[in-house]
């Protein structure tokens, strides 16, 4: 049976989509919905300051695009016919290594989010700091979305 690639290989490749995903739209969802909070929150005192305040919701929309994007790569490497493990291992580490950086920094641009357009509309100063963290916050995502792009190209040439 040499040659033979095995049939259960393409569930890690497609598990790995699926990951990729399923756990960035966990943290753009949540990193949305806990800086919402806070804006929501701040427009009642301060509505003049809405607009400027929706950065971090912004920022965790974008996770859920870098899912998506490494999705769209994952899907189309998986082949029924020769695809070996080594190829389904490394598409599942690359769809898990954006999903799970993604979730954590969408966590991270929530929570300073919320807090940060709160103290925004008591000190507008505080303004910047809030978006170099939230800065920082997004660039975990990207180390994550570096990552899996590289481990989408580890491919086995045969079975």
């Amino acid at each position: 049976m040499a040659g033979v690639c095995p049939p259960a290989a393409p569930f890690f490749g497609f598990m790995g989509a699926a990951s990729s995903l399923v756990f960035s739209v966990l943290g753009a969802a949540y990193g949305t919905a806990k800086a919402g909070v806070g804006v929501a929150s701040m427009g009642v005192m301060r509505p003049e300051l809405v607009m400027r305040s929706i950065l971090p919701c912004i920022m965790a929309g974008i996770l859920g695009i870098y899912g998506l994007i490494v999705s769209v790569i994952l899907v189309g490497q998986v082949t029924e016919d020769s695809y070996p493990y080594y190829s389904g291992f490394a598409h599942l580490a690359s769809g898990l290594s954006i999903g799970l950086a993604a979730l954590a920094a969408g966590i991270c641009i929530g929570i300073v989010g919320d807090a940060g357009v709160r103290a925004t509309a008591q000190q507008p100063k505080l303004f910047v700091g809030m978006t170099l963290i939230l800065i920082f916050a997004e660039a975990l995502a990207l180390y994550g979305l570096i990552v899996a792009i590289i481990l989408s190209g580890k491919t086995a040439s045969s079975c």
